[in-house]
């Protein structure tokens, strides 16, 4: 079914920016307004979508091929890349996120008044990337989308960001180049291991194909290529399987962040204006984790399961080590950017289960993470908008004159803590669940992750009684400034925090997306 509904998730961002780039600076007013209409068209689209999703079926939906590049490789082999889009139960879930991340962002981008034409150009081409990562089914499509990405925040961070932009930016893409390298090294010996067999019985000749259907497919590695499991490879004295399951670890790890790959993101988070912190916490952060899904536990599953408790002490660690870096935290920006930290940890803990339990629960961890992480940052926005200030020690009190944005403000950090009938709760619970019922996963592991929790509520309860609580305060020149929230304001974080009391009340909105797609993994 070629609707042509993934096209335009990709094709309306795009066309938008081409707009605002060849519109005159005269015109500099309409910018956000046609950056605003592309995001609704993409939200639209996502809901159209959603409303046609069969959540009984297993495989991709909405199937978009289109024949791309064939290249001869000698007289017996043939390289075939195409242009494939399709959405299931684990891609979608971050479709719909990106969808409102996204929107959201482009209001909180109305402050922006600074190169606008350039800003809401490539803010447009970020849009465009992050969804061709999550339709694409063809790798080489994906790692296009993947790699392109980086170019549009590196500038974002670069141009509009705080004092010590160029630093924190030139970081961001060092680390994230060094992973995207690892993954193409893995993609190349990918696609030059598996062969697709229909097209290889129509032209008489091997051909290579890059179709994640067809790579997933134990069937269709060819015998004595570098990923052959039955005579296994060895290169630099180590199987190369288990080698490239390492690589993709590391890859997408940097961008999840992982700790050890983790230090790029509390640089970027401060020095980033406050929609493109809501975009990297609310949407980047979860390619690392769709491509651990999809690629690393797709294509290595054996491997996978041999690393499981690796993988959850790497979750482990990152829950603890975040955690206890916000505690130490003055700056509210980097205290929401080392509990970014934490809280993805617990995606690693989830699918090191490898089990339904655990699976459903890192979907679900992601995607509540985007909306509250969204919230957390639009928080910390409201407060530097006014001051130009994020140290906790110069608020107190704030209750008293800003009740509207106080509400707002409970919802994202009981949500974020963990508080039942909020998102977060259902993310970490099941999570945890997965690797507590998982043979492979020692016991004690979910049982220090709890602490995790724990700790999240000392750090975030401190920062909320230390701003909110008792007779306000700030300093002389701020006084004046601490209004409640404007329209816009509202609108945003009152819109996240529906979603977050509606998926935390009814988290089988999306398990009945995920679930039919993530149980044919365990079959």
């Amino acid at each position: 079914m070629q609707s042509g509904l993934l096209n335009s998730l990709i094709l309306i961002p795009l066309i938008a920016a081409i707009i605002i780039l060849v519109l005159p600076e005269v015109y500099k007013v309409s910018f956000k307004w046609i950056a605003l209409v592309a995001q609704a068209l993409i939200l639209i689209s996502t809901v159209t979508i959603w409303t046609a999703f069969d959540s009984t079926k297993t495989d991709y939906q909405f199937i978009e091929h289109y024949e791309w590049i064939r290249l001869a490789l000698g007289q017996n082999s043939l390289l075939s890349i195409d242009y494939i889009l399709g959405v299931d139960g684990i891609s979608f879930p971050m479709v719909l996120l990106a969808s409102i991340v996204f929107l959201i962002a482009t209001i909180s981008s109305f402050t922006i008044v600074k190169k606008e034409k350039a800003y809401y150009t490539l803010f447009l081409l970020l849009c465009t990337s992050v969804m061709g990562c999550f339709v694409a089914i063809d790798l080489f499509l994906f790692f296009i989308f993947f790699e392109f990405m980086l170019l549009p925040m590196y500038f974002l961070i670069g141009i509009w960001g705080g004092p010590n932009k160029a630093y924190a930016s030139l970081k961001f893409i060092i680390y994230t180049l060094a992973g995207s390298v690892l993954i193409l090294v893995v993609l190349i010996a990918l696609g030059m291991s598996h062969t697709d067999l229909f097209f290889t019985n129509e032209y008489k000749k091997i051909v290579y194909s890059f179709d994640y259907r067809l790579l997933a497919d134990p069937v269709n590695i060819i015998k004595n290529s570098i990923l052959s499991i039955e005579k296994p490879v060895y290169l630099f004295g180590i199987q190369a399987r288990y080698l490239m399951f390492g690589l993709l670890l590391i890859g997408f790890g940097i961008k999840l962040p992982m700790v050890p790959f983790h230090t790029w993101l509390p640089d970027a988070h401060v020095e980033a204006p406050t929609p493109i912190s809501v975009v990297l916490a609310g949407i980047l952060l979860k390619i690392g984790g769709y491509g651990l899904i999809r690629i690393s536990y797709g294509f290595f599953p054996d491997i996978a399961i041999h690393f499981s408790t690796t993988i959850a002490v790497f979750g482990l660690v990152s829950i603890l080590y975040g955690a206890l870096n916000a505690l130490a935290q003055k700056d509210l920006k980097k205290l929401i950017a080392y509990s970014s930290i934490s809280h993805m940890g617990f995606v690693l803990i989830g699918i090191s289960a490898f089990n339904s339990e655990g699976f459903n629960g890192a979907v679900f961890q992601m995607f509540s993470h985007g909306l509250l992480s969204s919230m957390l940052f639009l928080i910390a926005g409201v407060i530097y908008e006014r001051t130009h200030n994020r140290e906790i020690e110069n608020f107190k009190g704030l209750a008293k004159m800003m009740p509207i944005f106080t509400v707002m403000v409970t919802i994202a950090f009981f949500g974020s803590m963990g508080l039942p009938s909020l998102s977060g709760f259902i993310g970490e619970f099941f999570t945890l669940l997965g690797a507590f019922q998982a043979g492979n996963v020692p016991k004690w592991i979910p049982i220090v992750g709890v602490l995790g929790i724990l700790l999240s509520a000392v750090y975030l309860l401190w920062t909320f009684q230390k701003m909110f609580f008792g007779t306000f305060w700030t300093l002389e020149e701020y006084k004046d400034k601490m209004i409640d929230l404007n329209r816009n304001e509202i609108i945003m974080l009152g819109s996240l925090s529906i979603l977050t009391l509606l998926y935390g009340i009814f988290p089988y909105i999306l398990f009945n997306i995920t679930n039919p797609t993530i149980s044919t993994l365990f079959k």
